[in-house]
């Protein structure tokens, strides 16, 4: 089930939004819309009490459609009320957003806690979304991303990183309208890719998809998709709109 770096990628995060007569509507209206777009894996992630109906609604379901799940337990089962496991998402969802900056630090998930999570979604057949990104525009900033990464990806192996999405989202560009530029976000993939290779090589690092999430909108989308090191968004609030999420995937699929 790897990756593969020549699709581009377009997916929703629909945070804690919808109730489920929005979830079903938006889920069906993005369905309609992104029908015969080509070269694009279109991924919802809705929040986890709407994913098995929207499952149901989504059956037959253009190739191009998949469901996230928005974050997960690293383990099995066991005594952690009020969590889900790789195991109930793995026959519902292909992908799993981890490692999301609003986990990170509304819910003080760690980098290990967050590796914890990449290894098990590997385990459990799941595909994460890792994302990583820093607090400020500065040097400091930029090191903590790149230490996020290798903390992240601690012990994985060559193997799975065929199976793995990189979704660079700045904290302070994330719902506040202040989107980083394109050239930002593409230097910063190039850092990204440089730091894989590194820690694996040249070919891993190419074919690794990376995205840029944060305050992504149809009229800013195709600048992003101009960086030849971005292959994709992480759409927030934008995903919570058909009209504008399938315009941001059409676009996407512009550049595949």
């Amino acid at each position: 089930m790897a990756v593969d770096r020549q699709k581009k990628f377009s997916i929703g995060n629909w945070k804690m939004n919808t109730d489920l007569a929005d979830a079903l509507v938006l889920s069906q209206g993005v369905r309609d819309g992104v029908e015969g777009i080509n070269g694009v894996e279109i991924i919802l992630c809705p929040p986890f009490v709407w994913l098995y109906p929207i499952a149901e609604t989504l059956k037959h379901t253009p190739k191009n459609l998949s469901l996230g799940a928005q974050n997960m337990h690293w383990q099995e089962k066991g005594p952690f009320t009020g969590e889900v496991s790789p195991m109930m998402l793995q026959k519902v969802v292909k992908y799993v957003i981890l490692g999301h900056s609003e986990r990170r630090f509304h819910f003080n998930e760690s980098d290990e806690l967050i590796n914890d999570k990449v290894q098990s979604a590997f385990e459990h057949g799941l595909i994460p979304v890792l994302c990583i990104g820093e607090r400020s525009k500065t040097n400091s900033g930029s090191d903590e991303m790149i230490n996020q990464l290798v903390r992240d990806l601690n012990e994985v192996s060559e193997q799975n990183m065929s199976n793995l999405i990189v979704a660079y989202e700045p904290v302070w560009a994330i719902g506040t309208g202040d989107a980083a530029t394109a050239e930002y976000a593409g230097d910063v993939a190039k850092k990204i890719r440089r730091k894989i290779t590194e820690l694996y090589n040249e070919k891993v690092a190419e074919n690794l998809p990376i995205l840029y999430g944060g305050s992504v909108v149809k009229s800013n989308i195709a600048e992003y998709m101009d960086e030849p090191d971005i292959d994709g968004a992480l759409v927030g609030g934008a995903s919570l709109k058909i009209n504008d999420f399938v315009e941001i995937s059409k676009e996407i699929g512009r550049y595949r």
